[in-house]
C-alpha cells in the first residue's frame, strides 16, 4: 500500500493539518482498512497515530486507488473539541470502541414504587 499526501494546509484556527491523499492498494488487492491507512499517514508524518484522524476515503470503481480526507491535530485534547462523537468512533480500534462502549452503558434506573393514592372518603 502506497499513500501519497497531494495536498496539506494548516489551519491554526483549529489547530490542525488538513490533508488530501491517495493510496495505491494494488498489493492488498481491497481497499485498506480504516486503521491502516491511519497508521501509515500517522508513519508518513511521523506523529502520534492518536492524533491522525481519517475523515473518509473511497475507492474509484475498477481501479486500485483510493482517495480521501484526514486531519492531523497538534494536541488530542483539541481533537476531542473538534471532530464530531460519530468520527471518533470510527477511529477508534475495535478492542478500544468495545471498551469505551461498556464504559458508557448507561445503567438502568430502577423503578420507584408506586405510592399509594389515598382512598377519597364518601
Amino acid at each position: 500500500m502506497e499513500v501519497k499526501i497531494v495536498q496539506q494546509q494548516y489551519n491554526p484556527l483549529l489547530k490542525r493539518k488538513e490533508l488530501a491523499f491517495e493510496i495505491k492498494h494494488e498489493q492488498t488487492r481491497g481497499t485498506p482498512s480504516r486503521l491502516e491507512v491511519r497508521q501509515k499517514l500517522a508513519e508518513q508524518l511521523k506523529t502520534n497515530l492518536e492524533l491522525v484522524f481519517v475523515k473518509r476515503f473511497e475507492t474509484k470503481t475498477g481501479t486500485m486507488t483510493a482517495r480521501g480526507e484526514a486531519n492531523v491535530y497538534d494536541t488530542v485534547e483539541q481533537a476531542k473539541l473538534v471532530e464530531p462523537r460519530h468520527l471518533i468512533e470510527r477511529n477508534m480500534p475495535k478492542e478500544k470502541k468495545e471498551a469505551a462502549e461498556k464504559a458508557e452503558e448507561p445503567k438502568k434506573p430502577e423503578k420507584p414504587e408506586k405510592a399509594e393514592k389515598p382512598k377519597k372518603e364518601g
